[in-house]
């Protein structure tokens, strides 16, 4: 498999339900190995540069037993699939009982067969790694406790939540600083030499069936968060961080292993400088979700460099799905918004046909939903326009969007552009729920002041310009609610 692009297009599957479903489908049961050639081709649309096959691991018996015994967790289960049978119930993939391929899914051979069907495609293939815990039937938890947050006896019996007595030695649950512990998993020790070691040895194993990984609430490991979690129990704070030495160490046997952060808190940056190629954007999700053009423009302002480390997304299994937050105009202008901006950009399997039913991570069914295959042509249309374009391969900037003394409107439109060997390309897309006019001050003297012409990539619209007047005044913009326009320009 090449080196995935430096601003890669991610899919994330849910493994178990999609196979699931295409057993269903095909009236047999699959592993990954037996999925027919057209089904992969349904999860690789073009533009997709990556598959994140979600949940491949050995899952947790005991995890899953203590799911079934939880009322708030199946009572979430009830409301998402009405009617959810045991049998239903696999677990967390969070809850990893070993990084081994679950044999359900057709273990290591059916992983190596589907990366090999994904690499025919000139697609990359993205595993989880869960770096924070294990499950409490993990072989590390009764062969390795040096490996874990300990606690003693007074602890187990002041907190019984919180601990967990293995018979060898009493260990934390794992957490992180904000909540109460988590019942199904145990807190592996982000200072200690032995897990750092333990770790190195993990990933080398997971690189070498994918090209990347995604771990999960990466940023609890870093030392300052570590610290203020367990304090004195953690032990001596290492002068190096943990994702520091972990990365730098597996990148000797897998140089071209992509990283990426699931990351909150603002620490963003923090990860990117302890060598993770990419993080998760959270805020840009936030502020397209519950705030307004001006909140989203100021956070686009950040330097590009960085930016181009993020992850963009408007849903994945932790979030509601887009077509449940949404309308679905505000729907279409978020994902031009995102598909165009710098950086990866992540996509849930379902988003693209408007499913609207935020599956729990435990379940291997989710209810039936007709496809919106509108909202399909849609998705289809944006990333294969934004891939074949060839925009991102250029550099990128914010562009100002200006109104005049009687119309105010165009403080909802956000404009940006990408400029290189691909081509001139600009992106306006009205944030608002009304209509906006503005003038659009794009930074292309190169194409002079004659007449340009600018086509539309998600259509065939085509419109014929002034470059005077662009160059002087500004394109003239006028977008109905929700509007936006992905624009190549030339002359």
């Amino acid at each position: 498999m090449a080196a995935l692009p430096a601003q890669p297009v991610i899919h994330e599957v849910n493994t178990r339900v999609w196979l699931r479903e295409t057993g269903r489908r095909l009236g047999r049961e699959l592993g990954l190995a037996d999925v027919p050639k057209d089904v992969w081709d349904e999860i690789t649309p073009d533009g997709v540069d990556a598959v994140w096959l979600m949940g491949v691991w050995e899952r947790s018996p005991e995890g899953r037993a203590i799911a079934l015994r939880n009322p708030s967790l199946r009572a979430a289960f009830e409301r998402a699939v009405p009617g959810i049978s045991d049998d239903d119930i696999a677990g967390s993939p969070y809850c990893v009982r070993r990084y081994e391929v679950d044999g359900a899914l057709g273990g290591a051979m059916g992983l190596v067969a589907a990366r090999a069907e994904l690499d025919r495609r000139g697609v990359g293939l993205l595993l989880d790694y869960v770096p924070n815990h294990v499950a409490p039937d993990n072989p590390w938890v009764g062969e390795h406790p040096e490996l874990f947050v300990r606690g003693d006896s007074d602890d187990l019996r002041r907190d019984p939540d919180g601990f967990l007595d293995t018979g060898r030695a009493v260990l934390a649950r794992g957490r992180d600083p904000f909540f109460p512990p988590w019942p199904d998993v145990v807190q592996l020790n982000a200072y200690t030499p032995e897990l750092r070691h333990s770790t190195v040895e993990i990933l080398d194993h997971i690189g070498r069936f994918c090209d990347g990984v995604r771990c999960d609430m990466a940023m609890l490991m870093t030392n300052d968060v570590f610290e203020r979690t367990w304090g004195e129990r953690a032990g001596n704070r290492p002068a190096e961080e943990f994702w520091t030495q972990i990365i730098t160490s597996v990148r000797h046997q897998h140089p071209e292993m992509l990283f990426a952060a699931e990351a909150y808190w603002d620490l963003e940056w923090a990860l990117q400088q302890q060598g993770f190629d990419f993080c998760y954007d959270k805020r840009l999700y936030d502020r397209i979700l519950d705030h307004d053009a001006a909140s989203v423009r100021a956070h686009l302002h950040a330097d590009e460099t960085y930016q181009r480390r993020l992850v963009r997304f408007l849903e994945n299994h932790d979030e509601p799905r887009a077509a449940h937050t949404m309308d679905p105009a505000k729907e279409r202008a978020a994902a031009t918004l995102i598909a165009t901006l710098p950086g990866a950009t992540l996509w849930h399997e379902g988003q693209f046909t408007g499913r609207r039913v935020q599956l729990p991570v435990f379940l291997d069914r989710r209810p039936d939903e007709p496809p919106d295959d509108d909202l399909r042509s849609f998705h289809e249309r944006l990333l294969s326009g934004v891939h074949h374009s060839g925009m991102r391969t250029g550099a990128w900037r914010m562009v100002d969007c200006v109104g005049w003394p009687d119309n105010a409107s165009a403080a909802s439109l956000i404009a940006s552009c990408w400029t290189g060997p691909a081509g001139h390309f600009a992106t306006v897309v009205n944030l608002s729920d009304h209509p906006s006019q503005g003038r659009v001050h794009l930074p292309w003297p190169e194409l002079g002041r004659g007449l340009w012409q600018l086509t539309s990539l998600l259509g065939t619209d085509q419109y014929e310009r002034s470059g005077e007047e662009i160059l002087d005044t500004g394109l003239y913009v006028d977008l109905p609610a929700w509007g936006s326009h992905l624009l190549s320009a030339e002359v």
